[in-house]
Protein backbone atom coordinates (compact mmCIF):
# COMPACT_ATOMS: atom_id res chain seq x y z
CA UNK A 1 0.00 0.00 0.00
CA UNK A 2 2.83 2.52 -0.06
CA UNK A 3 3.41 1.98 -4.66
CA UNK A 4 1.54 5.34 -5.10
CA UNK A 5 1.96 4.16 -8.63
CA UNK A 6 -2.18 3.42 -9.83
CA UNK A 7 -3.55 0.07 -10.53
CA UNK A 8 -3.36 -0.41 -14.61
CA UNK A 9 -5.77 -1.03 -16.86
CA UNK A 10 -4.24 -4.04 -18.97
CA UNK A 11 -2.62 -7.33 -17.41
CA UNK A 12 -2.14 -10.01 -18.95
CA UNK A 13 -4.84 -12.60 -16.92
CA UNK A 14 -7.55 -12.94 -19.33
CA UNK A 15 -10.89 -10.99 -18.10
CA UNK A 16 -13.43 -13.23 -17.36
CA UNK A 17 -17.18 -11.51 -16.72
CA UNK A 18 -18.60 -12.20 -13.64
CA UNK A 19 -18.89 -16.12 -14.58
CA UNK A 20 -18.38 -17.71 -11.27
CA UNK A 21 -20.39 -19.76 -8.87
CA UNK A 22 -19.61 -17.83 -5.82
CA UNK A 23 -18.24 -14.13 -5.10
CA UNK A 24 -15.41 -16.14 -3.50
CA UNK A 25 -14.15 -17.16 -6.57
CA UNK A 26 -14.66 -13.95 -8.07
CA UNK A 27 -12.19 -11.90 -5.62
CA UNK A 28 -9.84 -15.39 -5.65
CA UNK A 29 -9.39 -14.91 -9.57
CA UNK A 30 -9.43 -10.81 -9.88
CA UNK A 31 -6.04 -10.89 -6.58
CA UNK A 32 -4.44 -12.93 -9.68
CA UNK A 33 -4.58 -9.69 -11.98
CA UNK A 34 -2.27 -6.52 -11.27
CA UNK A 35 -5.53 -4.20 -11.21
CA UNK A 36 -7.27 -2.74 -7.68
CA UNK A 37 -8.70 0.50 -6.23
CA UNK A 38 -7.09 3.17 -6.41
CA UNK A 39 -7.95 6.01 -3.54
CA UNK A 40 -8.05 9.55 -3.93
CA UNK A 41 -8.05 12.48 -1.25
CA UNK A 42 -10.11 15.90 -1.35
CA UNK A 43 -8.32 16.84 -4.00
CA UNK A 44 -7.93 14.19 -6.04
CA UNK A 45 -4.64 13.16 -5.45
CA UNK A 46 -4.04 9.65 -5.46
CA UNK A 47 -3.34 8.83 -1.43
CA UNK A 48 -3.58 4.82 -1.47
CA UNK A 49 -3.23 2.26 -4.14
CA UNK A 50 -4.96 -0.91 -3.01
CA UNK A 51 -4.35 -4.09 -5.18
CA UNK A 52 -7.02 -6.73 -5.00
CA UNK A 53 -3.69 -8.99 -4.72
CA UNK A 54 -3.57 -7.10 -1.35
CA UNK A 55 -7.47 -6.96 -0.77
CA UNK A 56 -7.69 -10.15 -0.77
CA UNK A 57 -4.74 -11.10 1.50
CA UNK A 58 -5.73 -8.68 3.81
CA UNK A 59 -9.69 -9.98 3.79
CA UNK A 60 -8.63 -13.83 4.56
CA UNK A 61 -6.36 -12.35 7.52
CA UNK A 62 -9.89 -10.36 8.91
CA UNK A 63 -11.67 -13.92 8.25
CA UNK A 64 -9.57 -15.42 10.41
CA UNK A 65 -10.21 -12.92 13.09
CA UNK A 66 -13.64 -13.00 12.49
CA UNK A 67 -13.68 -16.76 13.24
CA UNK A 68 -11.80 -16.07 16.28
CA UNK A 69 -14.65 -14.25 17.57
CA UNK A 70 -16.82 -17.10 17.19
CA UNK A 71 -18.52 -15.28 14.00
CA UNK A 72 -19.73 -17.89 11.65
CA UNK A 73 -21.94 -19.18 8.91
CA UNK A 74 -24.88 -17.17 8.55
CA UNK A 75 -24.34 -14.52 11.27
CA UNK A 76 -24.21 -10.94 10.35
CA UNK A 77 -21.65 -9.07 10.65
CA UNK A 78 -22.43 -4.85 10.72
CA UNK A 79 -19.86 -2.49 8.71
CA UNK A 80 -20.05 1.42 8.40
CA UNK A 81 -19.28 1.95 4.61
CA UNK A 82 -16.39 3.92 4.66
CA UNK A 83 -15.14 4.31 1.27
CA UNK A 84 -11.13 2.87 2.03
CA UNK A 85 -9.58 -0.58 1.83
CA UNK A 86 -10.58 -1.29 5.44
CA UNK A 87 -14.27 -1.88 4.43
CA UNK A 88 -13.13 -3.06 0.81
CA UNK A 89 -11.44 -5.81 3.32
CA UNK A 90 -14.19 -6.22 5.88
CA UNK A 91 -16.89 -6.92 3.78
CA UNK A 92 -14.65 -9.87 1.72
CA UNK A 93 -13.90 -11.48 4.66
CA UNK A 94 -16.86 -11.79 6.13
CA UNK A 95 -18.38 -13.41 2.25
CA UNK A 96 -14.97 -15.84 3.10
CA UNK A 97 -16.31 -16.46 6.72
CA UNK A 98 -19.70 -17.82 5.50
CA UNK A 99 -20.91 -14.48 7.54
CA UNK A 100 -23.31 -11.66 5.82
CA UNK A 101 -21.62 -8.56 5.77
CA UNK A 102 -24.19 -5.44 6.08
CA UNK A 103 -23.22 -2.25 4.75
CA UNK A 104 -24.39 0.79 6.73
CA UNK A 105 -24.26 4.37 6.06
CA UNK A 106 -22.05 6.97 7.32
CA UNK A 107 -22.95 9.75 9.57
CA UNK A 108 -24.37 12.94 6.73
CA UNK A 109 -24.55 16.39 7.00
CA UNK A 110 -28.22 16.49 7.47
CA UNK A 111 -29.79 15.09 10.54
CA UNK A 112 -27.39 15.58 13.21
CA UNK A 113 -25.82 12.99 15.80
CA UNK A 114 -29.09 11.85 17.64
CA UNK A 115 -30.33 11.30 13.97
CA UNK A 116 -27.48 8.90 13.19
CA UNK A 117 -27.91 7.07 16.46
CA UNK A 118 -31.26 6.69 16.09
CA UNK A 119 -30.82 5.30 12.22
CA UNK A 120 -27.96 2.70 13.29
CA UNK A 121 -29.92 1.57 16.21
CA UNK A 122 -32.77 0.76 13.65
CA UNK A 123 -30.48 -0.99 11.13
CA UNK A 124 -29.08 -2.53 13.40
CA UNK A 125 -32.26 -4.22 16.09
CA UNK A 126 -33.43 -5.08 11.71
CA UNK A 127 -30.39 -7.06 10.86
CA UNK A 128 -29.47 -8.82 14.33
CA UNK A 129 -25.71 -8.88 13.97
CA UNK A 130 -23.11 -10.15 16.19
CA UNK A 131 -20.46 -7.24 15.97
CA UNK A 132 -20.93 -4.12 14.13
CA UNK A 133 -16.94 -2.40 12.93
CA UNK A 134 -16.43 1.04 12.31
CA UNK A 135 -14.18 4.04 11.49
CA UNK A 136 -12.10 5.71 14.47
CA UNK A 137 -13.35 8.67 13.35
CA UNK A 138 -17.10 7.77 14.39
CA UNK A 139 -16.58 5.42 17.62
CA UNK A 140 -18.98 7.64 19.61
CA UNK A 141 -22.17 7.91 17.62
CA UNK A 142 -21.37 4.28 16.73
CA UNK A 143 -20.55 2.83 19.94
CA UNK A 144 -23.82 4.13 21.04
CA UNK A 145 -26.03 2.95 18.38
CA UNK A 146 -24.22 -0.77 18.96
CA UNK A 147 -25.02 0.03 22.98
CA UNK A 148 -28.47 0.94 22.58
CA UNK A 149 -29.17 -2.10 19.94
CA UNK A 150 -26.86 -4.64 22.70
CA UNK A 151 -24.37 -5.80 19.89
CA UNK A 152 -20.68 -5.83 20.15
CA UNK A 153 -18.84 -2.55 18.67
CA UNK A 154 -15.41 -2.68 17.72
CA UNK A 155 -13.80 -0.17 15.54
CA UNK A 156 -11.36 -1.56 12.95
CA UNK A 157 -8.06 -0.06 13.99
CA UNK A 158 -9.05 -2.43 17.17
CA UNK A 159 -9.88 -5.17 15.32
CA UNK A 160 -7.34 -5.29 13.13
CA UNK A 161 -5.27 -5.83 16.43
CA UNK A 162 -6.65 -9.04 16.86
CA UNK A 163 -5.14 -11.93 16.87
CA UNK A 164 -6.18 -14.04 13.32
CA UNK A 165 -4.66 -18.03 13.88
CA UNK A 166 -5.42 -19.41 10.04
CA UNK A 167 -8.73 -21.92 10.04
CA UNK A 168 -10.07 -23.98 7.51
CA UNK A 169 -13.15 -21.37 5.73
CA UNK A 170 -16.55 -22.58 5.03
CA UNK A 171 -17.30 -23.24 1.39
CA UNK A 172 -19.73 -21.38 -0.03
CA UNK A 173 -22.59 -22.27 -2.39
CA UNK A 174 -24.56 -20.38 -5.11
CA UNK A 175 -27.45 -20.36 -2.87
CA UNK A 176 -25.91 -18.84 0.19
CA UNK A 177 -27.03 -15.42 1.26
CA UNK A 178 -23.88 -13.14 -0.08
CA UNK A 179 -24.77 -9.64 1.80
CA UNK A 180 -27.46 -7.88 3.51
CA UNK A 181 -28.02 -4.93 1.92
CA UNK A 182 -30.83 -2.40 2.98
CA UNK A 183 -32.92 -0.78 0.14
CA UNK A 184 -32.72 2.94 0.15
CA UNK A 185 -35.64 3.45 2.39
CA UNK A 186 -37.90 5.71 0.71
CA UNK A 187 -40.68 3.46 1.48
CA UNK A 188 -39.63 -0.04 3.12
CA UNK A 189 -37.63 1.14 5.22
CA UNK A 190 -36.18 -0.93 7.54
CA UNK A 191 -36.16 -3.79 5.38
CA UNK A 192 -32.53 -5.47 4.61
CA UNK A 193 -32.63 -7.43 1.06
CA UNK A 194 -31.00 -10.97 1.18
CA UNK A 195 -28.59 -11.39 -1.85
CA UNK A 196 -27.31 -14.51 -2.74
CA UNK A 197 -24.22 -15.29 -4.42
CA UNK A 198 -25.89 -16.36 -7.53
CA UNK A 199 -28.27 -13.39 -7.76
CA UNK A 200 -25.00 -10.91 -7.29
CA UNK A 201 -23.40 -12.89 -9.99
CA UNK A 202 -26.20 -12.69 -12.37
CA UNK A 203 -26.60 -9.24 -12.27
CA UNK A 204 -23.14 -8.53 -12.41
CA UNK A 205 -23.04 -10.37 -15.51
CA UNK A 206 -25.96 -8.70 -16.71
CA UNK A 207 -25.02 -4.90 -16.62
CA UNK A 208 -21.09 -6.04 -17.60
CA UNK A 209 -22.67 -7.38 -20.18
CA UNK A 210 -25.33 -5.06 -21.23
CA UNK A 211 -22.76 -1.89 -20.92
CA UNK A 212 -20.33 -3.75 -22.88
CA UNK A 213 -17.27 -3.54 -19.87
CA UNK A 214 -14.20 -4.12 -21.78
CA UNK A 215 -10.54 -5.39 -20.95
CA UNK A 216 -9.06 -2.13 -20.85
CA UNK A 217 -12.32 0.09 -19.13
CA UNK A 218 -11.56 1.84 -15.82
CA UNK A 219 -14.01 3.09 -13.72
CA UNK A 220 -14.37 6.64 -10.98
CA UNK A 221 -16.51 6.84 -8.49
CA UNK A 222 -17.63 8.62 -5.79
CA UNK A 223 -21.10 6.48 -4.91
CA UNK A 224 -21.45 5.81 -1.58
CA UNK A 225 -20.53 2.13 -0.50
CA UNK A 226 -23.85 1.66 1.44
CA UNK A 227 -25.96 2.08 -1.27
CA UNK A 228 -26.97 -0.11 -3.87
CA UNK A 229 -25.33 1.74 -7.07
CA UNK A 230 -22.20 1.84 -4.92
CA UNK A 231 -21.84 -0.91 -3.13
CA UNK A 232 -22.47 -3.52 -6.39
CA UNK A 233 -22.04 -1.34 -9.44
CA UNK A 234 -18.76 0.20 -7.96
CA UNK A 235 -17.43 -2.13 -5.48
CA UNK A 236 -18.54 -5.56 -6.29
CA UNK A 237 -19.20 -5.51 -10.39
CA UNK A 238 -15.26 -4.09 -10.77
CA UNK A 239 -13.83 -7.34 -8.36
CA UNK A 240 -16.26 -9.35 -10.33
CA UNK A 241 -15.38 -8.06 -13.76
CA UNK A 242 -11.60 -7.33 -13.10
CA UNK A 243 -11.95 -2.75 -13.23
CA UNK A 244 -9.23 -1.08 -11.98
CA UNK A 245 -11.10 1.97 -10.55
CA UNK A 246 -10.02 5.45 -8.76
CA UNK A 247 -12.19 6.56 -5.56
CA UNK A 248 -13.21 9.70 -4.37
CA UNK A 249 -15.16 10.03 -0.94
CA UNK A 250 -18.61 10.92 -1.48
CA UNK A 251 -18.16 13.93 1.27
CA UNK A 252 -15.30 14.81 -0.80
CA UNK A 253 -17.78 15.00 -3.61
CA UNK A 254 -20.40 17.02 -1.82
CA UNK A 255 -17.59 19.71 -0.81
CA UNK A 256 -16.01 19.88 -4.34
CA UNK A 257 -18.53 18.68 -7.01
CA UNK A 258 -15.64 19.06 -10.00
CA UNK A 259 -12.99 17.02 -8.39
CA UNK A 260 -15.34 14.09 -10.08
CA UNK A 261 -14.12 15.36 -13.61
CA UNK A 262 -10.96 16.42 -12.47
CA UNK A 263 -10.03 12.61 -11.25
CA UNK A 264 -11.97 11.47 -14.74
CA UNK A 265 -10.09 14.15 -17.03
CA UNK A 266 -6.49 13.26 -15.23
CA UNK A 267 -7.11 9.71 -15.25
CA UNK A 268 -6.63 8.87 -18.97
CA UNK A 269 -7.85 5.65 -19.29
CA UNK A 270 -11.39 6.77 -17.49
CA UNK A 271 -13.94 5.46 -19.82
CA UNK A 272 -17.00 4.81 -16.99
CA UNK A 273 -18.50 6.72 -14.19
CA UNK A 274 -22.22 6.81 -12.58
CA UNK A 275 -24.43 8.92 -10.50
CA UNK A 276 -27.68 9.97 -9.98
CA UNK A 277 -29.08 13.30 -11.26
CA UNK A 278 -27.96 15.05 -8.93
CA UNK A 279 -24.70 14.82 -9.38
CA UNK A 280 -24.47 15.90 -13.14
CA UNK A 281 -26.91 18.91 -11.87
CA UNK A 282 -24.62 19.95 -9.13
CA UNK A 283 -21.49 20.20 -11.78
CA UNK A 284 -23.32 22.03 -14.42
CA UNK A 285 -24.51 24.48 -11.53
CA UNK A 286 -20.47 24.67 -10.63
CA UNK A 287 -18.96 25.71 -13.74
CA UNK A 288 -19.00 29.46 -13.87
CA UNK A 289 -19.35 31.33 -17.23
CA UNK A 290 -16.14 32.42 -16.98
CA UNK A 291 -14.27 28.23 -16.89
CA UNK A 292 -12.77 27.26 -20.27
CA UNK A 293 -13.74 23.75 -19.72
CA UNK A 294 -12.02 22.65 -22.85
CA UNK A 295 -9.02 23.94 -20.17
CA UNK A 296 -9.54 22.27 -17.39
CA UNK A 297 -11.11 18.92 -18.53
CA UNK A 298 -10.76 16.09 -21.03
CA UNK A 299 -13.99 14.41 -20.60
CA UNK A 300 -13.28 12.66 -24.65
CA UNK A 301 -12.97 9.19 -23.56
CA UNK A 302 -16.09 8.87 -20.88
CA UNK A 303 -18.03 6.34 -23.35
CA UNK A 304 -20.37 5.63 -20.74
CA UNK A 305 -21.77 8.12 -18.31
CA UNK A 306 -24.32 6.21 -16.26
CA UNK A 307 -27.62 7.62 -14.98
CA UNK A 308 -29.61 5.76 -11.96
CA UNK A 309 -31.24 6.18 -8.45
CA UNK A 310 -33.28 8.61 -9.14
CA UNK A 311 -36.10 10.36 -11.60
CA UNK A 312 -33.51 10.88 -14.97
CA UNK A 313 -34.13 14.24 -15.68
CA UNK A 314 -33.20 15.48 -19.39
CA UNK A 315 -33.49 18.92 -18.69
CA UNK A 316 -30.72 18.08 -16.19
CA UNK A 317 -28.91 15.98 -18.97
CA UNK A 318 -29.22 18.48 -21.59
CA UNK A 319 -27.70 21.28 -19.32
CA UNK A 320 -25.03 18.97 -18.45
CA UNK A 321 -23.94 18.27 -21.93
CA UNK A 322 -24.33 22.27 -23.12
CA UNK A 323 -21.62 22.78 -19.98
CA UNK A 324 -19.00 20.31 -20.93
CA UNK A 325 -19.26 19.88 -24.65
CA UNK A 326 -15.94 21.53 -25.43
CA UNK A 327 -14.31 19.15 -22.84
CA UNK A 328 -15.35 16.70 -25.02
CA UNK A 329 -18.34 15.31 -23.26
CA UNK A 330 -20.80 13.67 -25.70
CA UNK A 331 -24.11 13.24 -25.16
CA UNK A 332 -24.13 9.82 -26.41
CA UNK A 333 -22.14 8.64 -23.44
CA UNK A 334 -25.57 8.40 -21.48
CA UNK A 335 -26.41 5.63 -20.05
CA UNK A 336 -29.68 5.36 -18.16
CA UNK A 337 -30.47 2.63 -16.31
CA UNK A 338 -33.84 1.52 -13.72
CA UNK A 339 -32.83 -0.93 -10.87
CA UNK A 340 -33.50 -1.28 -7.07
CA UNK A 341 -31.66 -3.07 -4.25
CA UNK A 342 -34.32 -5.85 -4.68
CA UNK A 343 -33.27 -7.14 -7.92
CA UNK A 344 -29.88 -6.47 -6.53
CA UNK A 345 -28.67 -3.39 -8.49
CA UNK A 346 -30.12 -3.52 -12.35
CA UNK A 347 -33.24 -4.27 -14.01
CA UNK A 348 -32.66 -2.37 -17.66
CA UNK A 349 -30.17 -0.43 -19.02
CA UNK A 350 -29.78 1.34 -22.33
CA UNK A 351 -27.59 -0.20 -25.24
CA UNK A 352 -24.18 1.68 -25.40
CA UNK A 353 -24.35 4.81 -27.80
CA UNK A 354 -28.17 5.59 -27.64
CA UNK A 355 -27.68 8.16 -24.62
CA UNK A 356 -31.05 9.89 -23.05
CA UNK A 357 -34.02 8.97 -25.33
CA UNK A 358 -37.40 10.86 -24.44
CA UNK A 359 -41.21 10.29 -25.20
CA UNK A 360 -43.73 13.16 -24.73
CA UNK A 361 -46.32 12.14 -23.34
CA UNK A 362 -49.93 13.84 -22.05
CA UNK A 363 -50.13 13.95 -18.34
CA UNK A 364 -53.95 12.95 -18.73
CA UNK A 365 -52.23 9.54 -19.79
CA UNK A 366 -50.07 9.67 -16.72
CA UNK A 367 -53.02 10.34 -14.77
CA UNK A 368 -55.90 8.59 -15.75
CA UNK A 369 -58.23 10.88 -16.76
CA UNK A 370 -60.19 12.52 -19.95
CA UNK A 371 -58.17 15.92 -21.34
CA UNK A 372 -60.60 19.10 -21.04
CA UNK A 373 -60.22 20.15 -24.48
CA UNK A 374 -60.67 23.62 -23.58
CA UNK A 375 -57.36 23.16 -22.33
CA UNK A 376 -54.14 23.02 -23.86
CA UNK A 377 -52.61 19.46 -23.41
CA UNK A 378 -49.34 19.11 -21.33
CA UNK A 379 -46.92 17.32 -22.01
CA UNK A 380 -44.01 15.54 -19.34
CA UNK A 381 -40.80 13.70 -21.26
CA UNK A 382 -40.42 10.64 -19.68
CA UNK A 383 -37.01 8.79 -20.25
CA UNK A 384 -36.11 5.51 -21.58
CA UNK A 385 -34.43 3.61 -19.18
CA UNK A 386 -33.08 0.86 -21.22
CA UNK A 387 -33.64 -2.64 -22.24
CA UNK A 388 -33.80 -5.62 -19.47
CA UNK A 389 -30.78 -7.52 -18.72
CA UNK A 390 -30.44 -10.83 -20.00
CA UNK A 391 -32.71 -13.70 -18.28
CA UNK A 392 -34.74 -10.43 -16.59
CA UNK A 393 -38.22 -10.37 -17.71
CA UNK A 394 -40.15 -7.25 -17.44
CA UNK A 395 -44.09 -6.62 -17.43
CA UNK A 396 -46.08 -3.91 -16.80
CA UNK A 397 -49.16 -4.86 -14.72
CA UNK A 398 -52.95 -3.22 -13.79
CA UNK A 399 -54.46 -3.05 -10.50
CA UNK A 400 -55.99 -6.58 -10.86
CA UNK A 401 -52.51 -8.30 -12.13
CA UNK A 402 -53.45 -8.25 -15.86
CA UNK A 403 -50.36 -7.28 -18.35
CA UNK A 404 -50.67 -4.27 -20.27
CA UNK A 405 -49.75 -3.35 -23.35
CA UNK A 406 -46.83 -1.59 -25.03
CA UNK A 407 -47.04 2.27 -23.89
CA UNK A 408 -49.95 1.39 -21.06
CA UNK A 409 -48.75 2.40 -17.55
CA UNK A 410 -48.92 0.28 -14.68
CA UNK A 411 -47.04 -1.03 -11.70
CA UNK A 412 -43.30 -2.33 -13.09
CA UNK A 413 -43.27 -6.20 -12.39
CA UNK A 414 -39.77 -7.99 -13.25
CA UNK A 415 -38.18 -11.64 -12.78
CA UNK A 416 -35.10 -13.36 -13.22
CA UNK A 417 -32.02 -15.11 -11.38
CA UNK A 418 -31.21 -11.55 -10.13
CA UNK A 419 -34.05 -11.13 -7.94
CA UNK A 420 -33.69 -11.03 -4.25
CA UNK A 421 -33.94 -14.34 -1.81
CA UNK A 422 -36.79 -11.90 0.87
CA UNK A 423 -36.91 -9.43 3.12
CA UNK A 424 -34.44 -10.73 6.14
CA UNK A 425 -37.09 -11.96 8.69
CA UNK A 426 -39.80 -9.72 7.13
CA UNK A 427 -42.31 -12.91 5.86
CA UNK A 428 -45.15 -9.93 5.31
CA UNK A 429 -43.39 -7.27 3.82
CA UNK A 430 -41.43 -9.97 1.66
CA UNK A 431 -45.00 -11.96 0.85
CA UNK A 432 -45.85 -8.05 -0.13
CA UNK A 433 -43.72 -7.74 -3.25
CA UNK A 434 -42.59 -10.89 -4.33
CA UNK A 435 -45.74 -13.26 -5.71
CA UNK A 436 -44.97 -17.17 -7.13
CA UNK A 437 -44.93 -16.71 -10.88
CA UNK A 438 -48.05 -19.09 -11.77
CA UNK A 439 -45.80 -20.79 -14.39
CA UNK A 440 -43.84 -22.22 -11.15
CA UNK A 441 -40.44 -20.66 -12.45
CA UNK A 442 -39.46 -18.21 -9.62
CA UNK A 443 -41.03 -14.77 -8.28
CA UNK A 444 -42.00 -12.02 -9.73
CA UNK A 445 -41.41 -8.68 -7.76
CA UNK A 446 -43.74 -5.71 -7.93
CA UNK A 447 -41.18 -3.19 -7.74
CA UNK A 448 -43.95 -0.79 -6.54
CA UNK A 449 -42.86 1.42 -9.38
CA UNK A 450 -45.03 2.64 -12.17
CA UNK A 451 -44.11 2.60 -16.11
CA UNK A 452 -44.82 1.27 -19.27
CA UNK A 453 -42.99 -0.78 -21.80
CA UNK A 454 -42.20 0.32 -25.54
CA UNK A 455 -40.48 -1.43 -28.29
CA UNK A 456 -38.89 -3.73 -25.51
CA UNK A 457 -37.58 -0.93 -23.53
CA UNK A 458 -38.50 0.45 -20.46
CA UNK A 459 -40.22 3.76 -19.53
CA UNK A 460 -40.64 5.09 -15.48
CA UNK A 461 -43.05 7.18 -14.62
CA UNK A 462 -42.79 7.19 -10.96
CA UNK A 463 -43.18 5.73 -7.53
CA UNK A 464 -46.78 4.13 -7.18
CA UNK A 465 -46.47 4.55 -3.26
CA UNK A 466 -45.99 8.44 -3.60
CA UNK A 467 -48.71 9.30 -6.30
CA UNK A 468 -50.93 11.69 -5.32
CA UNK A 469 -54.50 11.40 -5.66
CA UNK A 470 -57.05 14.49 -5.47
CA UNK A 471 -60.55 13.71 -6.80
CA UNK A 472 -59.71 10.88 -8.89
CA UNK A 473 -56.78 12.19 -10.85
CA UNK A 474 -53.25 11.17 -10.26
CA UNK A 475 -50.87 14.01 -9.59
CA UNK A 476 -47.08 12.61 -9.92
CA UNK A 477 -44.61 15.09 -6.89
CA UNK A 478 -41.90 14.98 -9.21
CA UNK A 479 -43.96 17.03 -11.73
CA UNK A 480 -45.36 19.31 -8.76
CA UNK A 481 -41.38 19.44 -7.29
CA UNK A 482 -39.52 20.05 -10.56
CA UNK A 483 -42.20 22.80 -11.18
CA UNK A 484 -41.02 24.76 -8.44
CA UNK A 485 -37.58 23.83 -8.73
CA UNK A 486 -37.66 26.11 -12.26
CA UNK A 487 -38.40 29.07 -10.07
CA UNK A 488 -34.91 30.87 -9.32
CA UNK A 489 -33.00 30.14 -6.32
CA UNK A 490 -34.08 26.19 -6.18
CA UNK A 491 -31.68 23.56 -6.37
CA UNK A 492 -32.80 19.76 -7.01
CA UNK A 493 -34.14 18.06 -3.15
CA UNK A 494 -35.05 21.83 -2.27
CA UNK A 495 -39.04 20.52 -2.47
CA UNK A 496 -40.91 17.79 -0.81
CA UNK A 497 -44.82 17.34 -2.68
CA UNK A 498 -47.04 15.29 -1.00
CA UNK A 499 -51.04 15.31 -0.32
CA UNK A 500 -52.45 16.00 2.88
CA UNK A 501 -56.12 16.33 4.41
CA UNK A 502 -57.74 19.82 4.57
CA UNK A 503 -59.95 20.77 7.48
CA UNK A 504 -63.04 20.33 5.22
CA UNK A 505 -61.70 16.45 4.96
CA UNK A 506 -60.59 16.59 1.29
CA UNK A 507 -57.22 15.69 -0.15
CA UNK A 508 -54.92 18.58 -1.35
CA UNK A 509 -51.38 18.59 -2.51
CA UNK A 510 -48.82 20.15 0.34
CA UNK A 511 -45.40 21.15 -0.92
CA UNK A 512 -42.50 22.04 1.66
CA UNK A 513 -39.62 24.20 0.64
CA UNK A 514 -36.16 25.15 1.68
CA UNK A 515 -36.10 28.92 2.21
CA UNK A 516 -33.16 30.87 1.91
CA UNK A 517 -35.06 34.38 1.88
CA UNK A 518 -34.65 36.32 5.10
CA UNK A 519 -37.14 39.36 4.32
CA UNK A 520 -40.26 38.85 5.57
CA UNK A 521 -42.13 40.10 2.63
CA UNK A 522 -40.09 38.74 0.18
CA UNK A 523 -41.48 35.28 1.90
CA UNK A 524 -44.71 36.10 1.36
CA UNK A 525 -44.25 36.47 -2.63
CA UNK A 526 -42.15 33.56 -2.19
CA UNK A 527 -44.83 31.32 -1.38
CA UNK A 528 -47.29 32.98 -3.22
CA UNK A 529 -44.96 32.64 -6.26
CA UNK A 530 -44.64 29.09 -5.53
CA UNK A 531 -48.50 28.70 -4.93
CA UNK A 532 -49.27 29.93 -8.46
CA UNK A 533 -46.93 27.36 -9.86
CA UNK A 534 -48.31 24.74 -8.64
CA UNK A 535 -51.59 25.82 -9.52
CA UNK A 536 -50.44 25.89 -13.41
CA UNK A 537 -49.25 21.94 -12.94
CA UNK A 538 -52.26 20.98 -11.00
CA UNK A 539 -54.80 23.24 -11.61
CA UNK A 540 -55.67 23.34 -7.54
CA UNK A 541 -54.86 25.16 -4.92
CA UNK A 542 -52.05 23.88 -2.23
CA UNK A 543 -50.75 24.43 0.87
CA UNK A 544 -47.22 25.91 0.54
CA UNK A 545 -44.98 25.77 3.99
CA UNK A 546 -41.59 26.99 3.63
CA UNK A 547 -39.45 25.47 5.86
CA UNK A 548 -35.43 26.35 7.13
CA UNK A 549 -32.84 25.20 4.66
CA UNK A 550 -31.56 21.79 5.24
CA UNK A 551 -35.10 20.98 7.29
CA UNK A 552 -36.39 17.93 4.10
CA UNK A 553 -34.97 14.39 5.68
CA UNK A 554 -32.87 12.01 3.33
CA UNK A 555 -32.73 8.46 2.88
CA UNK A 556 -29.31 6.64 3.52
CA UNK A 557 -27.99 7.27 -0.21
CA UNK A 558 -29.18 11.27 -0.29
CA UNK A 559 -32.55 11.10 -1.54
CA UNK A 560 -35.43 13.24 -1.03
CA UNK A 561 -37.72 11.14 1.48
CA UNK A 562 -41.11 12.46 0.52
CA UNK A 563 -43.07 9.97 3.28
CA UNK A 564 -40.57 11.21 6.24
CA UNK A 565 -41.52 14.92 5.42
CA UNK A 566 -44.90 14.13 5.58
CA UNK A 567 -44.48 12.28 8.44
CA UNK A 568 -42.47 14.41 10.41
CA UNK A 569 -44.99 18.00 8.67
CA UNK A 570 -47.98 15.95 10.21
CA UNK A 571 -46.25 15.35 13.67
CA UNK A 572 -45.18 19.25 13.85
CA UNK A 573 -41.10 17.74 14.14
CA UNK A 574 -40.88 19.66 11.00
CA UNK A 575 -41.84 23.23 11.95
CA UNK A 576 -42.66 25.58 9.08
CA UNK A 577 -41.85 29.48 9.34
CA UNK A 578 -44.21 31.83 10.61
CA UNK A 579 -44.53 34.63 7.74
CA UNK A 580 -46.57 36.55 10.21
CA UNK A 581 -44.02 36.83 12.57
Amino acid sequence: MTDLTPTPNDCPLPRRRSDFATFNEAIDYAARSEKGMNFHDMRGTLACVYPYSQMREDALADAYRLVAMGIGKDDRVALVAETGPEFAALFCACVYAGAWPVPLPLPTTFGGKESYIDQLAVQLQSSDPKILLYPPEIAEMAAAAADRQGCQGMDWATFKEADAPAVDLPEAKPEDICYLQYSSGSTRFPTGVAVTHEALLHNLFGHADSMDIGYNDRVVSWLPWYHDMGLVGCFLSLIANQVSVDYLKTEHFARRPLAWLDLISRNKGATLSYSPTFGYDICARRVSSQTNVADRFDLSRWRTAGNGADMIRPDVMQNFVNAFADAGFKASAFTPSYGLAEATLAVTVMPPGEGIRVELVEEERLSGTRRDLSRPARYRAIVNCGRPLQDMEVEIRGENGEIKGDHQIGKVWCRGPSVMHSYFRNEEATEECLVPAEDGKGSWLDTGDMGYMGDGYLFIVGRAKDMIIINGKNHWPQDIEWAVEQLAGFNHGDIAAFSIETESGEEAPAVLVHCRVSDPDERVKLRDQIADKVRSVTGMNCVVELVPPRTLPRTSSGKLSRAKAKRLYLSGEIEPIDLAA
